[in-house]
């Protein structure tokens, strides 16, 4: 993956001034795709859902496909996962179960742009818009259940945003987390360029991260090549408590959460007031 920050910063270079910059970035830090990685595919316990409104932008309807994983208690906490860069919800898919194995019924949404949700090119105000909605049908669904946010990777930035509009999450998890795109652009090999003017898609993470108003749990792999270890540090760092910072030593960008698993087990207990079972059949995965 680290291709794709160099690509990135490329691109930044050849379109900095001309109009289609903004197109051309979202196109490149979402990558929005139809396909699912590895060639999972969708087995019991995952169910389809839809969730339907009305975009700010120009008054335009979307449509998110998400999948629901449920416990066998209605009253069960819930959460939201928001995925990463490239690959649908589906890809996700392993993280999401290993999420219901800690004893959560899940949510996982496709923004626009990605799997069977709204063709359109996503963007980080629409990305931030499509969360929102899916937490009003957690709250319309769940409203009697504890419900929290999750994040990885990019959809880090996403959780902290929605995080920080609401008042009624119970936490926040938030793996392989970055303080911002300009920071992440900078720890790559042409990270020395003067490109932080012309990005316009900034997941400012760690201008938002400070108003978060429950608490906050984080894991990052000590060997993470495309989200540095010291940048999720730092967005921690950012953080106000109660919180706790898991680094997964040998883990990458894609299996620190199994890593800790159990870590993660008693972190939920400690910060969120959750029980949870003990994780099966887990498999580490390697989707964004």
């Amino acid at each position: 993956m680290r291709w794709w920050w160099g690509a990135l910063i490329g691109l930044l270079v050849a379109t900095a001034g001309c109009a289609t910059l903004d197109e051309q970035q979202r196109r490149w830090i979402f990558q929005p795709s139809k396909q699912t990685w590895g060639g999972i595919a969708a087995s019991d316990g995952l169910q389809d859902e839809w969730i339907e409104f009305t975009s700010h932008d120009a008054g335009l309807p979307v449509r998110l496909h998400a999948l629901w994983l449920p416990q066998p208690r209605p009253d069960a906490p819930v959460v939201l996962y928001l995925h990463g860069a490239r690959w649908n919800v589906l890809s996700s898919s392993f993280r999401m179960r290993r999420l219901h194995a800690l004893g959560l019924s899940v949510l996982g949404i496709d923004y626009r742009g990605f799997g069977r949700s709204t063709d359109v090119l996503p963007s980080e105000a629409s990305a931030y818009e499509d969360a929102g909605a899916a937490w009003r049908w957690l709250r319309q669904h769940h409203p009697h259940s504890s419900r929290l946010i999750y994040g990885h990777s990019l959809g880090s930035a996403i959780a902290v945003h929605l995080a920080a509009e609401v008042n009624d999450e119970t936490g926040v998890m938030l793996e392989g987390a970055f303080t911002s795109i300009p920071d992440v652009v900078s720890t790559m090999r042409f990270g020395w360029l003067p490109l932080r003017p012309f990005i316009t898609q900034r997941f400012d993470a760690a201008e938002r991260i400070a108003a978060l108003g429950s608490p906050l749990l984080m894991v990052h792999g000590g060997s993470d090549r495309l989200i540095q270890p010291a940048l999720g540090r730092a967005l921690f760092e950012r953080a106000r408590e109660p919180k706790r910072f898991l680094l997964a030593e040998g883990g990458t960008h894609h299996n620190a959460q199994v890593i800790v698993r159990d870590e993660m087990r008693q972190a939920m207990r400690d910060l969120f007031g959750i029980g949870a079972a003990t994780v099966v059949g887990a498999r580490s995965g390697a989707a964004d």
